[in-house]
């Protein structure tokens, strides 16, 4: 098996011109670092350098070799860079990029947790529903809920928990408009929704057996908040499909009823990414770490990651 140091010996050669530099650099005899690459070179069956009395050159075979030998120190190096991270304290600014909602129902209330187990680490939490560029706007980790994770491109995923949907109304709109037994039904209430074009919304419901069919509407209110679309639907504005975590106390005190229980929209999948597990700051490890445990724990009331899905017929985001 080929020895690594000697590929790492022989890139250092190169790059400090000659054994005597390489030596003290590694502090390494330049004696048993020449005989290091000769061992090297006979190994291979291949000369890698030219030597001469005054300076050394590197062959065509040598100049190949080199550029994988150079990337192969700077893999190790971040390696180690990895390793010293985690263990190092988290400390310095996190930024942070989260959808109204997380931040109201859940992020908002952990960070002082986060920030009482880590004084070091200063927050800038921008919370805002839009897609934010991570790389283009100097965040470091984003909490979204999506559909599918197709849309993440080359950022890192960290699943975190799937949240369910549930279509619900007041008891004074289903005094007011009936109880829909079918969908037909629903299509003489009154509704409300995230998002609206010219006043027309759209949801993708799968039902029993996993049938998908598109439900138009025209909401009463359009609102990008999910807190403004429970109070709406709380006060009998209309019907809403909202997640189960944010609506399971108005189930459970009567301030809410759901409608045709067999129908919802596809799952979101509540997650976070960032740019490169590579050099992964302390401070984002132990807000995801924290993070992750508090869902695991319930603080979501979210399912668990690996619970079944139904199939999805939408890739549209849910914040």
């Amino acid at each position: 098996m080929q020895d690594l140091n000697d590929l790492l010996y022989f890139a250092e050669v190169v790059d400090r011109g000659g054994f005597a530099a390489a030596g003290r650099s590694l502090s390494i005899p330049k004696s048993k670092l020449s005989r290091r690459i000769a061992d090297l070179e006979a190994r291979l069956g291949v000369r890698l350098l030219q030597r001469t009395t005054r300076k050394l050159s590197l062959t065509a075979v040598g100049e190949q070799l080199h550029r994988h030998c150079v990337a192969l120190r700077e893999n190790a190096q971040a390696a180690d860079n990895v390793v010293a991270l985690a263990l190092s304290e988290p400390s310095g600014l996190l930024r942070i990029a989260c959808p109204v909602t997380l931040a109201q129902t859940t992020v908002g209330p952990l960070l002082p947790l986060f920030m009482e187990r880590h004084p070091k680490v200063r927050v800038d939490m921008r919370v805002s529903n839009r897609v934010v560029d991570l790389v283009e706007e100097g965040v470091d980790v984003a909490l979204r809920v999506r559909q599918t994770l197709d849309d993440s491109g080359s950022l890192v995923v960290k699943r975190l928990a799937v949240s369910q949907t549930v279509m619900v109304a007041s008891p004074a709109q289903l005094a007011r408009q009936g109880t829909p037994t079918s969908l037909d039904d629903l299509r003489g209430m009154d509704t409300v929704s995230m998002s609206a074009t010219d006043g027309l919304a759209s949801w993708t419901l799968v039902g029993p057996g996993g049938h998908t069919q598109l439900f138009n509407h025209r909401p009463r209110v359009v609102a990008d908040d999910l807190l403004s679309l429970q109070y709406a639907v709380r006060q009998g504005i209309g019907v809403g499909m909202l997640p189960d975590y944010l609506c399971r106390d108005d189930l459970r005190l009567g301030h809410m009823r759901q409608l045709l229980p067999g129908w919802a929209t596809p799952p979101g999948i509540f997650h976070a990414v960032f740019p490169s597990r590579r050099g992964l700051v302390p401070s984002v490890r132990a807000f995801l770490d924290l993070l992750a445990d508090h869902v695991a724990r319930g603080g979501l009331d979210l399912a668990p990651i690996g619970a079944v899905l139904p199939p999805q017929a939408d890739h549209r985001g849910i914040l």
